[in-house]
């Protein structure tokens, strides 16, 4: 049975815990907000680059891009988003089964052949994704990226990705990563970003919206000048909701651990609070039964 010296301890030690807890969710909560504050700054510009490419979809032309080239897939690029630090819960782990599910998909559906180059975003995924390599498996690791990484950072690496797959060392590129719908709901998400689809700009966009333009100097040369900041925009988009993510799972993460903190303190004081009144008993008794004897 703990003596009362010991329940102390252990009392404020998750007291302590308690405090660091609440604190780590306040921070946390700071850097979601900050990170959804980015998100919906990138969102006017996402949406201008959406109307230029559905107006120029809307005429005659004819539009061919490097970006929208389609060839036989032999090598495919998943960008595996991740986190840099822990306390965030099954963050990490859920993303990691994401990415495996997602290879298995596109082994099914261009052979088990197919190669397979993973980036890491993020020293967590690193770690998870090193177990995945095989012989048609690489890990890109030591990437100049990470999940804290700045606007000019993603724009290199976006810019990497882009000479990657124009030189036609990857045939296709994907991403995989936390979208970001609220604080409490967060759900893997996979999608494809080269080659770039532009039957998907042309049945986002309701006719009706779209209004006539003069295009200087040529639709073509505008087509192919907004599809890299599309690219880039999506880019952005994806590394601001996966950040977003990763602190709503760690706000979630430590008012969990908070929660139990709170309750496995309550036990605590109470078990100290009957030891202490029991000791108080025992003096009670001898003293009394000293008086009696006497």
């Amino acid at each position: 049975m703990a003596t009362l010296r010991e329940l102390k301890g252990r009392i404020g030690s998750v007291a302590s815990t308690e405090k660091i807890t609440g604190a780590m969710k306040m921070i946390s909560s700071a850097k979601m907000h900050k990170a959804e504050g980015e998100l919906r700054k990138l969102v006017p510009f996402r949406r201008q680059i959406d109307t230029i490419i559905a107006n120029l979809l809307s005429s005659d032309a004819e539009f061919t891009s490097p970006l929208t080239e389609v060839t036989p897939v032999e090598k495919v690029a998943i960008v595996a988003f991740g986190s840099d630090d822990g306390l965030c819960g099954a963050f990490n782990a859920n993303l990691a089964k994401d990415v495996r599910s997602h290879i298995q998909e596109l082994r099914e559906q261009y052979g088990l052949g197919l190669k397979i180059e993973i980036y890491p975003i993020g020293k967590r995924m690193e770690k998870a994704m090193l177990k995945l390599a095989d012989a048609n498996t690489i890990v890109r690791s030591g990437l100049s990226v990470n999940s804290k990484s700045d606007g000019q950072a993603v724009t290199d690496f976006g810019k990497a990705l882009v000479e990657e797959f124009t030189q036609h060392n990857v045939q296709r590129v994907d991403l995989d990563y936390m979208n970001f719908i609220s604080l409490s709901r967060q759900r893997p998400k996979a999608e494809q970003i080269l080659p770039i689809s532009t039957e998907m700009f042309a049945s986002d966009k309701p006719k009706a919206t779209v209004r006539p333009y003069i295009f200087e100097p040529n639709p073509e040369a505008i087509f192919r000048a907004v599809l890299p900041m599309f690219l880039l925009s999506t880019l952005q988009e994806v590394f601001c909701e996966n950040r977003a993510s990763e602190q709503a799972a760690r706000v979630m993460a430590m008012q969990s651990a908070n929660d139990n903190a709170k309750k496995l303190l309550e036990q605590l004081q109470l078990e100290y609070n009957k030891l202490r009144q029991q000791g108080i008993t025992n003096e009670l008794l001898d003293i009394v039964g000293g008086q009696v004897r006497d």
